[in-house]
């Protein structure tokens, strides 16, 4: 069964990789897998300066999910550079750099530093995250906006650039034709539902930021239905990303139209799941009358 995935800048090994945010720099990982079993490696998000994250409480469990409001918290890209990525650089596996800013201008420096080490294979501009003052979501839910922190990034880049699209707009496919034509190479989506639960004891929202992004399985159909809209009106490769949690998930994306997945809050429940999937892949796709990945990606079409 063949797994491999071309995507510009990614020769994938399997369409397996965990999201940002939910796997940290991959050192934690490392003592339970071989990291170069996975297709690629998302690492957490760099902005230009160090950050702290938000306040706790950041993290709530829902009935089909998570609540979190971390705050982008990471040590800065430069630290990144020195002191996580190589690291990496002793797995076969390609890395994308998750890139936030406050700015355009903080993406785009943040995106220079990137130039000075060859550890990464691709950028994942994230204009999506709820859990910020500013930048993050306010860059995602407007299409020029969107498209202008795109076309900044892509003129300093020297790796191809993909861009996490939020889920919390009412056109979806607006924002990615616009970030397609801004020259963007690739999309990843979706990023979190925004969502907030409330403390019955002390009548106060739980998360100190009150709102935080919703993420797990109760996302999923949400996911699903967006990739399968952009799918249909775009011609760059998605990376699909929402509640993942079984190998069958894994297939309801590639047949939505996704080139390849993330796989988010499942890695906290079970540390082992992107082993897991894609030892079972094979046997899944064989089950539907698939020979390889390729081959399942956007059957779900009725034209396809």
């Amino acid at each position: 069964m063949d797994l491999s995935v071309k995507l510009p800048g990614l020769n994938l090994k399997n369409p397996i990789m965990p999201a940002s945010g939910c796997f940290s720099f991959g050192k934690e990982y490392s003592q339970f897998y071989d990291l170069s079993l996975l297709g690629a490696v998302v690492i957490k998000a760099a902005t230009l300066n160090e950050r702290l994250g938000n306040p706790t409480p950041r993290v709530a469990e829902t009935y089909s999910g998570m609540l979190n409001a971390i705050g982008l918290q990471n040590p800065g890209v430069e630290t990144i550079i020195d002191q996580e990525l190589p690291y990496l650089k002793d797995y076969d596996v390609p890395v994308i750099a998750n890139v936030a800013g406050s700015t355009v201008e903080e993406y785009e420096q943040v995106a220079k530093a990137f130039r000075r080490t060859d550890a990464i294979s691709a950028i994942e501009l994230n204009i999506s995250c709820p859990n910020v003052k500013e930048g993050g979501l306010q860059f995602g839910t407007n299409a020029d906006v969107a498209a202008e922190v795109t076309r900044k990034v892509k003129q300093v880049s020297q790796v191809p650039v993909y861009v996490k699209l939020t889920p919390n707009v009412t056109n979806v496919v607006e924002i990615a034709q616009a970030v397609e034509q801004a020259g963007a190479d690739g999309l990843t989506m979706i990023n979190s539902l925004t969502g907030m639960q409330i403390d019955l004891q002390n009548r106060r929202p739980l998360l100190a930021n009150k709102v935080g992004g919703l993420t797990g399985p109760a996302i999923k159909p949400v996911a699903i239905r967006m990739v399968y809209q952009v799918y249909q009106a775009v011609k760059i490769p998605i990376i699909g990303v929402g509640g993942i949690m079984t190998v069958e998930d894994v297939l309801e994306f590639l047949l939505a139209g996704a080139s390849a997945v993330q796989v988010g809050t499942a890695n906290f429940q079970n540390p082992m799941i992107c082993p897991e999937l894609i030892e079972q892949l094979p046997a899944c796709l064989a089950k539907y009358g698939f020979t390889s990945v390729e081959e399942a990606i956007g059957k779900g079409h009725p034209s396809e």
